[in-house]
């Protein structure tokens, strides 16, 4: 009886075995890290895949791989519709396309005014795409930000994934894009890539793309850009500042200091009182200073006072510029407003909402800023400034 429960056990075995049919070697795909899309022209569109070379990766012992040549490739499809472009990008490449990698998005400038919208239907519907990706729009075409070999990363995506983890400016994944766009205000901020002229001596494409301005939609469409430093008032209207340096002239005293942030926290008070609608952005921002090209003894508490003081009137000057651009001229939600006033007033904002884009112009901001100084810096007293003209008092 033993001998035949056994017999069935290694005839039935094999039938519970999962096996790998579908399967697709590592060997035979081509692994996708940048992508960059662009309208070439009114019927075509120019889809740029950035791939990994094996052989480039593999090899010795060394952290360079195999050696100083290229990581990356570049290889560009074209057709009608993005699908197309896959099919045409397809027949060039000797393995099957993987876009289960890609870190980084990059839309072309051309595209982003004409509208966006199929793009993003082809990048959430297909099953390979990242919606943790990066997304940028480029100065130019996207195919240029790819096709650069930058001396420091291995591949232009990787440069712009660096750049986007940093926070310097904004950082927006594709989850991200999908949910400002799908919001009420219908409205998106992507940073914006611009390519750095090479240094001196250096090969034409030996450079990198760089974060310097932030593109603006409304809707599916780019409508205008912003640059870095109106960007980082949007950023504090969003609680999303983590890197700043502000200068500031101390009202008493000769020449600049300079602050960097050490954390910040921002707050958007709604409120509706007499058919008017009004804002409050409630800030609180810790710094600590890095250059004192004043004359102050800044171990006074006297003067890290008034520089306090000072800081929240520069950061306050700063967000009002942003306000002047972004709602009274491009008069494009991208600040979250509509979001805390659907949060605060249901009812009330049920009944305007379509006309958002009317509202949102004429809604009144005013600030409550808090800025501390927590340290002064390693320096005791300004260096190099005979003790006799420094400012003690």
């Amino acid at each position: 009886m033993k001998k035949l429960f056994l017999v069935l056990v290694v005839l039935l075995n094999p039938l519970f075995l999962v096996g790998c049919w579908d399967r697709i070697e590592i060997n035979d795909i081509a692994v996708v890290t940048g992508l960059g899309i662009d309208q070439k022209n009114e019927k075509t569109i120019e889809l740029t895949a950035e791939m990994y070379i094996p052989k480039a990766l593999g090899g010795g012992g060394g952290g360079s791989g195999g050696g100083g040549g290229p990581q990356t490739y570049v290889r560009i499809g074209e057709g009608n519709t993005i699908a197309d472009a896959i099919s045409n990008l397809q027949e060039k490449i000797p393995r099957e396309v993987f876009w289960g990698q890609t870190k980084v998005i990059v839309i072309g400038e051309k595209l982003a005014k004409e509208g966006i919208r199929v793009t993003l239907d082809f990048l959430t519907r297909h099953t390979e795409p990242r919606l943790r990706a990066h997304v940028f729009v480029a100065k130019g075409k996207a195919k240029d930000v790819l096709a650069l070999h930058p001396p420091l990363e291995r591949s232009p995506s990787e440069v712009l994934r660096e750049l986007a983890k940093m926070k310097i400016l904004m950082d927006v994944t594709l989850m991200n894009l999908l949910q400002m766009l799908s919001g009420d205000a219908q409205a998106a901020a992507i940073p914006m890539v611009h390519i750095l002229p090479p240094q001196k001596g250096m090969e034409p494409l030996q450079t990198i793309a760089y974060i310097n301005q932030t593109a603006i939609f409304r809707k599916d469409k780019m409508v205008g850009q912003i640059s870095d430093k109106l960007t980082r008032g949007v950023l504090w209207f969003r609680n999303e500042i983590k890197l700043s340096n502000i200068t500031i002239k101390p009202k008493e005293g000769k020449g600049y200091v300079s602050s960097t942030l050490l954390r910040a926290n921002s707050q958007l008070i709604p409120k509706i009182e007499g058919g008017k609608w009004r804002i409050t952005l409630k800030a609180v921002t810790e710094d600590d200073v890095i250059v004192n090209g004043s004359n102050l003894n800044l171990m006074n508490p006297k003067f890290i006072q008034m520089l306090e003081k000072d800081l929240e009137k520069e950061i306050e000057h700063r967000l009002t510029q942003t306000l002047e651009k972004v709602q009274k001229e491009m008069k494009v939600d991208i600040l979250g407003f509509s979001e805390e006033f659907q949060r605060k007033y249901p009812k009330e904002w049920k009944k305007v909402k379509k006309n958002w884009d009317e509202i949102f112009p004429s809604v009144e901001v005013t600030y409550d800023i808090k800025a501390f100084i927590r340290r002064p810096g390693m320096s005791t007293t300004p260096q190099g400034l005979p003790e006799d003209e420094v400012k003690q008092k």
